[in-house]
């Protein structure tokens, strides 16, 4: 039954109750962040939620404070992790009159990936596979190789991964 419960809400151990309450409250009862198929924070907020496709165990939004604008959609793999305060920007607008959007790529990012708190990504960006972001970066480039460590304004590969441990753990860790 605690399965069933879990699979039907997206419920993860070790989650308060409250979060999930408080979750059906503000989608469910108050319509807020309703595009999303997921739970999310009271506090973020998720523009085109439609528009997101998310991978197993991914929950984009469930951290305080992360906005999240879909506008030209957002890929998210599996097994990745928003800290919060986090802004996933796939739109922009025209510089001279700001009420024209301009089309983008969408925003990718691969699984077992973790985006840190205070990160900006801009429209287009590509992260790869086991990228890690660091806390207040503004990532306005592709990483599509992964298996690093990027930071900084704007931001850059400040480490590489052990791309045979990476894998290692995936296959062992399979969730």
């Amino acid at each position: 039954m605690k399965r069933l419960i879990r699979k039907l809400f997206g419920w993860r151990e070790g989650t308060p109750f409250s979060f999930y309450l408080t979750d059906f409250v503000f989608r469910k009862v108050l319509r807020q962040n309703a595009s999303a198929r997921w739970p999310v924070h009271f506090t973020s907020t998720i523009h085109n939620g439609e528009r997101i496709t998310v991978g197993k165990d991914t929950y984009p939004g469930d951290s305080p404070n992360n906005y999240i604008n879909a506008a030209n959609g957002i890929e998210i793999g599996s097994y990745t992790n928003l800290g919060p305060n986090v802004s996933l920007i796939s739109a922009n607008h025209d510089a001279v009159d700001n009420s024209v959007s301009i089309p983008a790529e969408p925003i990718r990012i691969g699984a077992y990936s973790w985006i840190g708190s205070q990160v900006v990504v801009l429209p287009g960006v590509q992260l790869g596979e086991f990228t890690i972001v660091g806390a207040g970066a503004v990532v306005t480039k592709s990483f599509t190789e992964g298996y690093c460590v990027i930071a900084g304004n704007p931001a850059r590969i400040i480490k590489s991964l052990d791309k045979e441990k990476c894998l290692a753990f995936a296959r062992e860790n399979p969730k």
